[in-house]
């Protein structure tokens, strides 16, 4: 099911009268508004300590409970990536970013209280303040470095979250080789 279909009513004026208009959006027959539906903006964050451990986090809410994950979440309205990513580090591993580095973004889907919500996420390499006060807060129920050889990317339940592993440590061999 497309979500679109969910939305029955034209948000702007209520009407009941809200239809297909193309594949991406609806429109209001009563007022003529449209409504497109983009993918919502998430932030993801690798961090590794001074002996080039990852962090990991192991999940401690569905989607995908019990298994392994990154530091990250949704972005808030009026907030920055940078500043998005820093506060979902902060409120799930207690740790203070001190610097973000774009690396690239994938599409997703989240299942979120029985709506899928299409997600755009995007990666970030983070370096933080103090790394041995790692802390599991927030939707996390644990969290621990991870030397990067014992990564094994199906253990991450979330499909972005594992084809960014696996992408970040593609990029992190041919950058070792080099």
């Amino acid at each position: 099911m497309h979500p679109l279909e969910l939305f029955n009513y034209c948000p702007k004026c209520g009407s009941s009268h809200f239809e297909e208009n193309d594949e991406k959006s609806k429109i209001c027959a009563s007022c003529g508004f449209v409504y497109y539906f983009n993918a919502s903006a998430a932030v993801v964050a690798f961090i590794l300590n001074g002996k080039g451990e990852l962090l990991v986090c192991r999940r401690g809410k569905e989607p995908a409970e019990g298994t392994l994950d990154l530091p990250g979440g949704f972005i808030d309205l009026y907030e920055t990536a940078e500043e998005g990513i820093a506060r979902e580090i902060r409120e799930e591993t207690g740790l203070e970013m001190t610097e973000a580095k774009y690396l690239f973004t994938l599409p997703n889907t989240y299942l979120y209280s029985g709506f899928l919500v299409h997600t755009l996420d995007l990666f970030f390499l983070c370096r933080v303040k103090d790394d041995s006060r790692l802390l599991a807060m927030d939707d996390v129920a644990d969290s621990f470095w991870m030397p990067l050889e014992q990564i094994c990317t199906e253990e991450f339940g979330l499909d972005s979250i594992r084809k960014g592993v696996g992408r970040f440590l593609e990029g992190y061999k041919k950058e070792m080789k080099q």
